[in-house]
């Protein structure tokens, strides 16, 4: 434990009693949990320094050093890394169970939330009030997303040789309609050649600097370890695709291999293992396969669903959710379309957070080798280059259908690159559109004022008979 001279300051509380497997009472682990689950807004970001005020500058459960440790993990691997890193932080602290508890908590709040708005935007999305709400709402989501193409690249792109990879990788998704998948295995071998040819280009950064920070109340070898072993892999990797698998089999054996319950559950388990990049990367993917080739929804619907989940907690991805129960409401086969959503929603949801507890459990005890592989760096940072490439061009498919009435559902396909036509243009839109830039970029409001000035926006143009549909 630290010395009492660590302790000093307003930071410092007192040392949690440790009991045997735990760093910390697993109550009071649940209770920080919790309170941490309700702040999750703002994306990435915004979480990883909710986790990092809480985790390590006030509770101080866990040191500086050791929470980027984590992190950089988490970078490796696909999916929300912000809820993958309170899952490997909860396992630090209480083991399997705490990292269990961290990772539902993380989800739950959001998962219930986008869930209602589901629910009353498939209600009562037609109604004019309803209708103004996201035409205002839509606008700040082509702002936002905007953000963050520049956010990532300012980060990313440190090297021509990189630009020139994240623009290829914009080229491919918007003008040749490539899979997302391929962009990105693409991408990786890109970093890795460049690692190996010309290592000077590779400087990959983390999420700030990596100072010591408030010294931790807890000692490090305190905190929950397993050692690494093949008989755990196999146990944690068997148990894993037990419980990941056996909701889709289940409805497959239920409602038939060609329901769309089944097909939501393999195609969402896929994405799950390719959501390298954050949200923002992998929902152009899921926006083309979703809208292009399923027809679960519409382009429209798909801007509004990333609106409804930009105003709720935990990771963007839940999105998904949304895309899930409006494609299931759409196509309930023999049940009911209320009950089919919330079927499929609930279905989706499962299988794109349970690969997340499977990562980490099995990974966490090979960190140290992962972080050091330089070969594995070398990849990752191909990756994040063409993924500024893959939000930007989300971004475009986004701005398409907000600010022209043309673009939306073409033939062509909702992120194969299409001209409207200008007579098209939604002058609300626009404008909103702009006032969400300016909002964003230059008073660098946070994600939430935006969303809510936007939203009063498009109500009043509503309201006051303006076009906004």
């Amino acid at each position: 434990m630290s010395t009492e001279a660590d302790r000093t300051g307003p930071a410092a509380v007192p040392d949690p009693p440790v009991v045997p497997g735990d760093a910390v009472p697993f109550r009071t682990a649940l209770r920080a949990w919790f309170l941490i689950s309700l702040q999750t807004f703002g994306g990435p970001a915004g979480q990883i320094a909710v986790m990092q005020r809480t985790l390590v500058d006030e509770r101080r459960w866990i040191g500086q050093q050791r929470f980027l440790h984590a992190l950089n993990y988490c970078m490796l691997l696909p999916g929300p890394e912000a809820q993958q890193l309170a899952i490997y932080v909860g396992w630090l602290l209480n083991g399997v169970r705490g990292g269990l508890a961290a990772g539902i908590l993380f989800v739950i709040p959001g998962m219930l939330a986008l869930l209602i708005l589901s629910i009353v935007y498939v209600a009562f999305g037609d109604t004019t009030i309803v209708t103004a709400l996201f035409a205002g709402l839509a606008p700040a989501v082509v702002a936002i997303v905007a953000q963050a193409v520049h956010r990532v690249g300012t980060r990313a792109l440190s090297h021509p040789l990189l630009i020139a990879l994240a623009a290829t990788a914009f080229i491919a998704l918007a003008l040749f309609g490539i899979p997302f998948p391929i962009v990105i295995a693409a991408a990786a071998l890109a970093g890795w050649a460049i690692g190996r040819w010309k290592p000077g280009v590779l400087k990959h950064g983390g999420h700030g600097k990596a100072d010591d920070g408030p010294a931790p109340l807890i000692a490090d070898d305190v905190l929950h370890h397993d050692a690494p072993s093949a008989k755990r892999a196999i146990r944690i990797i068997a148990v894993g695709l037990i419980l990941w698998a056996a909701p889709v089999i289940a409805v497959a054996l239920w409602t038939g291999t060609g329901s769309v319950f089944t097909a939501q559950g393999l195609f969402f388990s896929g994405t799950a293992v390719v959501t390298f990049g954050g949200a923002y990367a992998v929902l152009a993917y899921v926006a083309q396969r979703a809208v292009e080739h399923y027809a679960w929804l519409s382009a429209t619907d798909m801007v509004k669903g990333m609106a409804l989940a930009e105003t709720t907690p935990g990771p963007l991805i839940m999105v998904v959710q949304f895309v899930a129960f409006l494609g299931a409401y759409h196509h309930p086969g023999d049940l009911n379309p209320w009950a089919a959503g919330v079927l499929g929603a609930l279905l989706t949801t499962w299988v794109t957070f349970v690969p997340c507890f499977l990562f980490i459990f099995l990974g966490a005890p090979y960190i140290e080798r992962l972080r050091d592989n330089r070969k594995l760096s070398a990849a990752l940072t191909g990756i994040t280059a063409a993924v500024v490439g893959v939000i930007a061009n989300l971004a475009l498919f986004f701005a398409l259908n907000t600010l022209f009435t043309d673009s939306r559902d073409v033939d062509a396909g909702p992120l194969h690159f299409t001209l409207p036509e200008l007579a098209s243009l939604q002058p609300v839109a626009l404008t909103i559109t702009v006032v969400a830039l300016v909002l964003v970029f230059v008073l660098k409001w946070p994600v939430l004022r935006v969303l809510g000035v936007c939203a009063g926006l498009g109500l009043a143009a509503g309201l006051g008979g303006l076009p906004v549909s």
